[in-house]
């Protein structure tokens, strides 16, 4: 037991076939020692955005602890958080196996369907929100990329909508945003712009998806009633997702910023890594 437990050790991936060959042991012997004895057990890798060296892990559990004890000492600090990201919606994004699965009679033969692609066709969504609801949102023009420029104007349609859509956070004029790490919200040109008009950043480790209210919340919900469904045009599916970002009632807001706060704790106790269970990767 033991050299069969240091074989596998030494590379997890082999199978029961090469574990057999190597040690000179019957199949059957070899799975029950493994699965019985070692109670190990095959199953398929989780895909990460990316494999976290130790100074990204030790980066995100900073961020993280330097978050929690900020609201400790301000518990109403997340109240003047406004998120957002950007999200790609595609014209046709193929059903989930959930979405697939049929009633299935004990005599007839199991459903069958063709693997599907993503469409080309697609538009971007840029969406900010708070724990009341949407504050802004918007689509990227066709073509444009979301540059400095470009993102300093969302910043300023994002800013005349805090004042329209939350006057008493537009009075305070100390905005709290938070965005990812992606190159348009790091050039200096929206640093500068972040800094004239008081909006003070929330710090954001880099590939660090399941840390994002966005991609961890808002955008599967939109992502999800959308899969399996087909637009001819760009103005389908963005009607469609406005009228589903529409439905969203304020208590999953609310509890978004929730399990913000839960992720924060449980990516400590995994001392930065990728844990089970954290979605939106």
């Amino acid at each position: 037991m033991a050299q069969l437990r240091a074989v596998v050790n030494q590379d997890r991936c082999r199978t029961i076939h090469d574990l057999c060959a190597e040690l000179g042991i019957g199949y059957g012997s070899c799975q029950r020692i493994l699965t019985e004895q070692l109670n190990m057990h095959r199953i398929a890798a989780k895909f990460v955005p990316r494999v976290l060296t130790l100074d990204q892990r030790d980066s995100r559990v900073a961020i993280c602890q330097e978050l929690k004890e900020t609201v400790i000492n301000n518990p109403t600090l997340l109240l003047n958080v406004i998120t957002g990201d950007e999200s790609i919606v595609y014209a046709y994004d193929p059903e989930t196996k959930l979405q697939s699965s049929q009633w299935k009679s004990p005599g007839s033969p199991r459903p069958k369907k063709a693997r599907m692609q993503k469409s080309k066709l697609k538009t971007m969504l840029i969406c900010f929100f708070d724990q009341e609801g949407i504050v802004h949102r918007e689509f990227v023009p066709p073509g444009m990329k979301v540059n400095a420029d470009f993102y300093c104007d969302v910043l300023r349609r994002l800013l005349e909508n805090v004042r329209r859509k939350r006057p008493q956070k537009w009075q305070n004029q100390n905005l709290i945003i938070h965005h990812d790490s992606a190159t348009a919200h790091r050039f200096f040109k929206v640093s500068q712009f972040l800094a004239k008009n008081n909006m003070t950043v929330v710090h954001h480790s880099p590939y660090s998806p399941n840390l994002a209210p966005c991609d961890f919340s808002l955008f599967p919900k939109l992502k999800l009633h959308m899969k399996g469904r087909r637009f001819d045009t760009i103005e389908e599916i963005q009607e469609e997702s406005q009228r589903v970002l529409d439905t969203v009632p304020k208590r999953d807001f609310q509890g978004c910023f929730q399990a913000w706060q839960k992720r924060w704790d449980r990516c400590i106790r995994a001392k930065g890594e990728y844990y089970e269970g954290d979605g939106g990767i």
